[in-house]
């Protein structure tokens, strides 16, 4: 084992397994970052991130910068005298900071690079319809999601998985190759590979117009977005009820393959079941979430919720 000091940034919960791997391996964290507190529901309490909360209850130096080029936090960051820098899910670093320690700063990242750059890779995985990803480690550069690769592990994606699942999967194969990085570096013999620039397949942020549901998309991708933006943030949409425009949030479905001579979008229901008409088939959906209410499944939806017959989605 190795005296590395070692400063760890985080600040989902996404990284905080990657933390508690390396308080399990025992390695010498001496500062962990991550995000401020936030004010959040609606008494504005304040809340702290998963990593925050984690490192509270084992004792880590915790550093919350507001700017990261801060003079005082970079003065702060330096004390620390940081061998190795390790990110998983934190933001863009300035140079100032990622060029602070001995050895450099790795970043975990959920794909494999060159894939898959940017802020929601998990989510477009699925929502592309890949069937394998993975993780990967890199040196940070200038360049988000560029720098040279370390190391990187792949897994396969089942055609059920959520991005929920998905999350899960990878956050724990990518604790295990936080530690083999390391390992790596303390042999100090290893070679990284270079990533093309060019990209391949984005990962670009959620936002509220690529998580909307095209109902004229083939049944398959339909599916997919569906699954790929769950639990969070939720693929959306339009209903329309009667005079009644609701926006609605599906998060789980099925697909029927089955021809069919129903208008695109048109709604059918029974006491149990309620499925969109599309190309090719119908999506089943079986958790739904109306505005201003909570998530259910659909037949307790269907117990206490009127569809007009002419009920479609837009």
């Amino acid at each position: 084992m190795s005296n590395f000091r070692i400063v760890f940034m985080g600040t989902p919960e996404f990284a905080v397994a990657s933390l508690e791997s390396l308080i399990e391996n025992k390695y010498n964290i001496v500062g962990v970052i991550t995000a401020p507190d936030k004010q959040a529901g609606r008494g504005r309490k304040l809340k702290q991130s998963e990593v925050k909360k984690f490192a509270l209850k084992n004792n880590l130096n915790i550093l919350q910068p507001t700017n990261l080029q801060n003079s005082e936090f970079i003065e702060e960051l330096k004390s620390l005298n940081a061998d190795l820098q390790i990110v998983v899910a934190f933001r863009m670093l300035p140079k100032v900071v990622w060029d602070s320690a001995k050895l450099g700063t790795f970043n975990l990242h959920a794909s494999l690079l060159p894939e898959y750059r940017g802020a929601a890779p998990i989510n477009w995985a699925i929502i592309n319809g890949e069937t394998k990803t993975g993780v990967t480690t890199f040196f940070i550069n200038e360049k988000i999601d560029t720098g040279s690769i370390l190391l990187q592990e792949s897994m396969t994606i089942s055609s059920t998985d959520s991005m929920g699942d998905l999350h899960d999967s990878l956050k724990k194969l990518g604790s295990e190759l936080i530690i083999n990085t390391i390992k790596l570096l303390e042999t100090g013999n290893y070679t990284v590979k270079i990533q093309p620039l060019e990209e391949k397949k984005p990962a670009p942020k959620l936002n509220k117009n690529n998580c909307q549901i095209d109902w004229s998309d083939s049944l398959e991708n339909i599916y997919n977005k569906i699954r790929g933006l769950s639990p969070y943030p939720g693929a959306w949409t339009f209903l329309q009820n009667n005079e009644e425009k609701l926006e609605v949030k599906i998060y789980k479905s099925q697909q029927i393959a089955e021809p069919h001579a129903y208008e695109t979008g048109k709604l059918l229901f029974t006491k149990k079941e309620l499925k969109v008409a599309v190309k090719n088939g119908y999506i089943s959906i079986i958790e739904i979430k109306m505005a201003g209410k909570r998530q259910m499944d659909t037949k307790s939806l269907l117990n206490g919720f009127t569809f007009s017959e002419d009920a479609k989605v837009l």
